[in-house]
C-alpha cells in the first residue's frame, strides 16, 4: 500500500469515528429535547443527526474496501467502492428527508404548533456549530486526499448544521405562528433531499465513467507537441479511474513512413510522459498519417 493510499485511509477512519461519537452525543441530547418540546422539526433534526452515525460508519468501510489491493476478480483494484459508499450515504439521506416530509406535512393538516424553550435553543445552536466545525474537517480531508466520500459526508454534517440552526428559529418564532414547525421541518426534509440529489449524481457521473476535462486534455497534447514536434498530435484520449488507479488509452499520430522501431519508441516515451500526469497505466495506440501525406523517417 502506497504512502498516498494510507493516508487516505487513516484520514477516512479519523473523520468517521470523531463523527461517529460526536453525532451520537448530538443525536441523544436533541432527541431529547425533541420530545420534551413535542417538536417534529426538532425530531427530524435529531434522526437526520444519527443518520449522520450511519453514514459515518459507510465512510469507514468504503475506505477499508477502497484500500484493498486488486485481485483476480478486480484486477484494477477496489477504488470505485469509495463512490459506491457515497451513494449509500445519500440514500440514507433520502429515506429519512422523504419520512420527514411526511410527518411535517402531517402536523400541519393538524395545525400542531411548537413550544418554546430555551434549552432546545441552547441545545441545536451548539450542534449547528459543532456540526459546521465537523463538516470543515470533512471537507478539509475530503481536498486533502480527493475524496468523494468524505466530501459527501462533510454536505451532510452541513445539512444537519443548517438544519439545527432553522430550528433555533423555530424555537424562538414558534409561539407566534403555530404553522412554523411544520413549515421548518419541510424546509429541512428538503434540504436532506438535495443533498442526497446532489452526492447521487456526482458518484453515478463517476461511477459511469467521466471524460478528462478539456484543460487535461490541452496539457496532454502540448506536452507531447513540445517533446515530438514532428508528430501531428495526439488524440482519443480516454482516462477511466478506479480510485488511486487509472487506466489511459490514447492515439498518436505518426508519420506514415516512419519505422515500426521509431514509432514504438516515440510511443514509449509519451506513455512515460503520461503515466506522470496521470499516475496509471498508459497504452498508446499508433496509427499512421493518412495517405498521401508526407512523413519522416
Amino acid at each position: 500500500m502506497s504512502v498516498d493510499v494510507f493516508q487516505k485511509k487513516k484520514l477516512g477512519y479519523v473523520e468517521g469515528y470523531i463523527s461517529i461519537f460526536l453525532n451520537i452525543a448530538l443525536f441523544i441530547l436533541k432527541f431529547i429535547v425533541g420530545q420534551r418540546v413535542g417538536s417534529v422539526a426538532m425530531m427530524a433534526d435529531a434522526w437526520h443527526t444519527l443518520s449522520d452515525t450511519l453514514t459515518s460508519m459507510v465512510v469507514i468501510v468504503g475506505f477499508w474496501l477502497a484500500s484493498r489491493p486488486a485481485d483476480k476478480e478486480h484486477v484494477f483494484g477496489h477504488g470505485k467502492a469509495e463512490s459506491v459508499a457515497s451513494i449509500v450515504i445519500a440514500t440514507l439521506l433520502g429515506v429519512v428527508g422523504g419520512y420527514f416530509c411526511y410527518e411535517s406535512v402531517f402536523k400541519l393538516i393538524h395545525r400542531q404548533a411548537m413550544s418554546f424553550s430555551l434549552l432546545a435553543i441552547a441545545v441545536f445552536a451548539i450542534s449547528a456549530v459543532l456540526k459546521e466545525a465537523l463538516a470543515q474537517f470533512a471537507f478539509w480531508a475530503g481536498k486533502k486526499v480527493d475524496s468523494s466520500s468524505l466530501r459527501a459526508d462533510g454536505w451532510h454534517h452541513r445539512s444537519d448544521a443548517v438544519a439545527s440552526l432553522i430550528i433555533v428559529v423555530g424555537a424562538l418564532f414558534g409561539q407566534r405562528f403555530w404553522w412554523l414547525d411544520g413549515v421548518l421541518g419541510i424546509g429541512v426534509s428538503l434540504l436532506i433531499l438535495n443533498a442526497g440529489f446532489t452526492i447521487i449524481r456526482n458518484s453515478a457521473s463517476y461511477l459511469i465513467g467521466e471524460s478528462p476535462s478539456d484543460d487535461v486534455v490541452k496539457r496532454v497534447k502540448a506536452l507531447v507537441e513540445a517533446e515530438f514536434p514532428q508528430l501531428e498530435g495526439i488524440h482519443h484520449l480516454h482516462v477511466h479511474s478506479y480510485g488511486e488507479h487509472s487506466e489511459v488509452t490514447a492515439h498518436l499520430k505518426v508519420p506514415g513512413a516512419m519505422r515500426v522501431d521509431q514509432a514504438h519508441a516515440m510511443a514509449t516515451k509519451v506513455e512515460e510522459m503520461m503515466k506522470k500526469e496521470f499516475e496509471g497505466d498508459v497504452t498508446i495506440h499508433v496509427e499512421p498519417e493518412k495517405h498521401g501525406q508526407d512523413g519522416n523517417d
